[in-house]
C-alpha cells in the first residue's frame, strides 16, 4: 500500500513541483513504484517539469468525471519502469471535493509504494483538498524570510490534520551565503519552524526540468533514502565553501 505524501509550501516559487518530481525520480530509481500526482488544477505544471506535456491524454479531472480509469490516466514520462505521473487534467469548472481526489489516489495506492501529491501553494481550498488525501507531509521552503513566514502558517494548519509525520525540506540553499552568515543555516531554520529537517537541496543551475547538478542530484538521493529508511542524513551545502579553497569559491561566486 502506497505511502501518500503531500508536497506543500506556504508560497509559490520555492520549487515545490521540482522537488516532488525529482524526489519521485529518485524513489523510482531505488526500486519504489512511485506516482507524482498533480492536484494543482489551476496552475498544473507537473507534466511540464516532467517533460511529458505532449504525452498526457487524461488527468485526474477525467478520472473524477468518469472519462477514464485511474490507471489509464497514468503517464510514464521516461524510461523508468517505476516512475509515473498523474496530471491534473483540464480545468475543472465545478468545485472538486477532497473526497473525490482521495478516492482516485486510494484506488491507485494498492499497486504502488509512494504517491507524492503536488499541492497548490498557500492554504486555500486546493491546499485542503490535497492534504485531505495524504497521510504525511513534506513542507518545502527556501531560506528567505518571506518563505519561512508562509511555511510557518502552513505548518500550523497541517497540525489540524493529525498526519503521521510532517517534515521539512529546504530548497535553493546557498552554501556560500551560509558560511558568510548572510542566511540562516538549515538546522537554524528547522529550529525556528519546529519541525524535523529531512532534506537540504542546494541551489544549482540546471535543477529545473530534471537537469540536476551533481550536488542537487546527491541531495535528492539522500532525501529519498531518508524517506525510505527513516534516517536524517542531510546534504552539507556549505561544505565546499569552508576553509581556504572554500573562501576562493565564495569569492568567485560573489563575482558572478
Amino acid at each position: 500500500m502506497a505511502r501518500k505524501i503531500v508536497i506543500t509550501s506556504g508560497k509559490g516559487g520555492v520549487g515545490k513541483t521540482t522537488v516532488a518530481v525529482n524526489l519521485g525520480r529518485c524513489l523510482a530509481a531505488m526500486g519504489e513504484r512511485t506516482i507524482v500526482a498533480d492536484t494543482d488544477f489551476g496552475l498544473n505544471n507537473a507534466d511540464v517539469v516532467c517533460g511529458a506535456e505532449e504525452r498526457v491524454l487524461y488527468g485526474m479531472t477525467d478520472v473524477i468525471e468518469g472519462r477514464c480509469r485511474a490507471r489509464q490516466a497514468l503517464v510514464q514520462p521516461e524510461s523508468s519502469a517505476n516512475f509515473f505521473l498523474l496530471a491534473a487534467g483540464k480545468s475543472y469548472e465545478r468545485p472538486l471535493s477532497p473526497q473525490a481526489v482521495r478516492l482516485v489516489l486510494d484506488s491507485l495506492a494498492p499497486r504502488f509504494d509512494y504517491i507524492l501529491i503536488d499541492c497548490p501553494a498557500g492554504i486555500e481550498s486546493g491546499f485542503h483538498r490535497a492534504v485531505a488525501a495524504a497521510e504525511e507531509a513534506l513542507v518545502v521552503t527556501t531560506p528567505h524570510i518571506s518563505s519561512l513566514r508562509d511555511a510557518d502558517k502552513v505548518i500550523s494548519v497541517l497540525k489540524s490534520y493529525k498526519l503521521a509525520r510532517v517534515d521539512l525540506v529546504i530548497n535553493m540553499v546557498r552554501g556560500d551565503m551560509i558560511v558568510d552568515g548572510d542566511i540562516l543555516s538549515p538546522p537554524e531554520i528547522s529550529k525556528i519552524l519546529k519541525i524535523p529537517l529531512i532534506g537540504v537541496i542546494p541551489q544549482e543551475d540546471g535543477v529545473f526540468l530534471g537537469e540536476r547538478g551533481g550536488g542537487a542530484q546527491k541531495a535528492f538521493r539522500m532525501l529519498a533514502n531518508n524517506i525510505i529508511k527513516g534516517t536524517r542524513k542531510l546534504y552539507n551545502a556549505a561544505g565546499r565553501y569552508d576553509g581556504f579553497f572554500g573562501s576562493i569559491r565564495r569569492s568567485l561566486k560573489r563575482s558572478l
